[in-house]
C-alpha cells in the first residue's frame, strides 16, 4: 500500500558521511543466526579489504564458535546482493565502497553454530 505525505519533508539528513569519523560499512556473515543483523562500522576509505578478515571481523564475530575456521580463500562476498569480487589488496575505496554501502560474507562449510542453520 502507498502511503501519501500529508506535509513536505525538508530536512537535512543527518547521516551524511561529514557527520561520522569514517564511512560507515556495514558488514554481514550469511547463515549465521548469532548475529541478528549486519554490523555498522566506521571504516577509513583507505583501509585495505584484505585487512577486513585479518583486523577487523575478528573482533566483531571472533566470539562465534565457528569463526577460527572461516577459510578466507573460499569466502563467497555479496554486495548489494550480489556476488561480488573484491581485491583484498586495494583499500575499501578502490574496491568501490561508499558510505553506507552493506556488504555480507557467506563461508561454505560453515552454517550457523556446528551447522545448525544447514
Amino acid at each position: 500500500m502507498s502511503v501519501t505525505a500529508l506535509y513536505p519533508y525538508s530536512f537535512e539528513a543527518k547521516d551524511r558521511r561529514e557527520n561520522f569519523p569514517a564511512p560507515l560499512l556495514f558488514i554481514g556473515w550469511e547463515d549465521h543466526h548469532m548475529f541478528c543483523s549486519p554490523v555498522c562500522l566506521p571504516l577509513p576509505a583507505e583501509t585495505p579489504f584484505g585487512a577486513l578478515a585479518q583486523a577487523v571481523l575478528p573482533g566483531v564475530y571472533g566470539a562465534h564458535p565457528d569463526f577460527a575456521r572461516i577459510d578466507w580463500d573460499a569466502v563467497q562476498w555479496f554486495k548489494s546482493g550480489e556476488r561480488w569480487h573484491p581485491d583484498p589488496t586495494r583499500s575499501l575505496a578502490d574496491n568501490g565502497l561508499e558510505h553506507k554501502d552493506v556488504i555480507r560474507f557467506r563461508t561454505p562449510g560453515l552454517a550457523g553454530i556446528a551447522g545448525s542453520f544447514a
